[in-house]
């Protein structure tokens, strides 16, 4: 039997950077993801790798683009209003085409908000909240496992593709107690002959976002797009439940599908036949799979933590022929099974065209 060890959410996913061979963490306190800055600050100086509590967020991300720009594996974690204060330097970094991973475990907002759990930097996260065309990779874990899992993932997948990739997880899988897996730690990292390291006889590297002439910018734009078409056909993630023959389908990421998924049981147990569909990078967003999902269900119930976003993306993939609605909390409260149930029965009670 595979050992197991109990361990809350934020601890897993700074484990996870240890073991993916984090060399350089930068972070600045805010609830609920302290836990992972104050494990990184017992772990890291011991293992002779470089950790430093700054003065704000903004110094945290520019102090990541340097490290990362000298080739080191590099990581911040913030919540939602620090990662706000952080989306210049994440633009600058996708424009300098810089490797990184950046955990927002995300609280209730706007604003300053509270300190629960919540899905509502969704929009920033998934679109770019910084200035220009640019696009992050986004996963987003559902359990403690998948918090140590996807920070793992997400020094691989930034160095794949040298852009900064976001871990969006929310309050509640910060605080979470699970036993999980403990994974082997990374032993070999790949070479960065980009990176800025000192000449040594070689063509010197210039890493910048910035082109004087504005003619020969729109190139190294198409280059970045370039990249993201190449994430989307390749890093599309999603999980499955119940699908085979769901007249109704729930749609939900994060701690919420936790809830979705003890809905579709008790559901089913009623004799409804419920499924659920799982994104597990919201970008890039399995479109092309939930499309194909609703050439056999005709209606899809959203369940998030915000006002309505993730809704937005699942309308684009299903069209407007088919019903779309959407249960919800918003600004830090939980959503349970049994509110999502009863929008269950609610959506399938109503006639179609309603």
């Amino acid at each position: 039997m595979t050992e197991k060890t109990l361990m809350a959410g934020n601890i897993a996913i700074a484990e996870g950077a240890i073991l993916a061979g984090c060399q350089a963490y930068f972070g600045y306190p805010i609830t609920p993801q302290n836990e992972i800055l104050e494990h990184l600050s017992k772990r890291m100086p011991g293992d002779g790798r470089v950790f430093l509590q700054t003065e704000s967020e903004l110094a945290a991300i520019n102090m990541v683009y340097g490290a990362a720009a000298a080739g080191c594996r590099a990581m911040t974690s913030t919540s939602s209003p620090g990662f706000s204060l952080e989306q210049e330097g994440i633009s600058y970094m996708a424009g300098a085409e810089l490797p990184a991973v950046i955990v927002n475990v995300m609280r209730g907002g706007p604003g300053l908000g509270n300190i629960g759990g919540a899905q509502g930097d969704y929009f920033q996260s998934t679109r770019g909240g910084g200035h220009g065309d640019y696009r992050l990779i986004n996963l987003a874990p559902a359990s403690v496992q998948e918090m140590m899992d996807f920070t793992m993932l997400a020094f691989e997948l930034a160095d794949k593709y040298r852009n900064p990739v976001v871990v969006l997880a929310d309050g509640f899988l910060g605080q979470v107690m699970e036993p999980i897996v403990r994974r082997p730690p990374v032993t070999e990292l790949p070479d960065k002959p980009w990176a800025i390291t000192g000449a040594r006889g070689r063509a010197k590297n210039v890493i910048n976002s910035f082109e004087m002439n504005p003619a020969d910018f729109p190139p190294r734009v198409r280059l970045l797009f370039q990249k993201y078409e190449a994430i989307c056909q390749n890093e599309v993630r999603f999980e499955s439940l119940e699908l085979s023959d769901a007249t109704l389908v729930i749609v939900a990421y994060g701690s919420v599908s936790r809830s979705a998924v003890t809905a579709v049981k008790m559901a089913r147990r009623e004799g409804i036949p419920v499924g659920l569909f799982r994104p597990t990078t919201v970008y890039p967003f399995p479109y092309k799979a939930l499309t194909e999902l609703a050439r056999h269900a005709d209606n899809f119930l959203v369940a998030e933590l915000s006002f309505g976003q993730l809704i937005d993306d699942v309308r684009l993939a299903v069209g407007h022929d088919k019903r779309v609605a959407l249960v919800n909390r918003y600004g830090g409260v939980p959503l349970h099974a049994d509110e999502i149930l009863a929008a269950i029965k609610e959506m399938i009670s109503q006639p179609v065209g309603r």
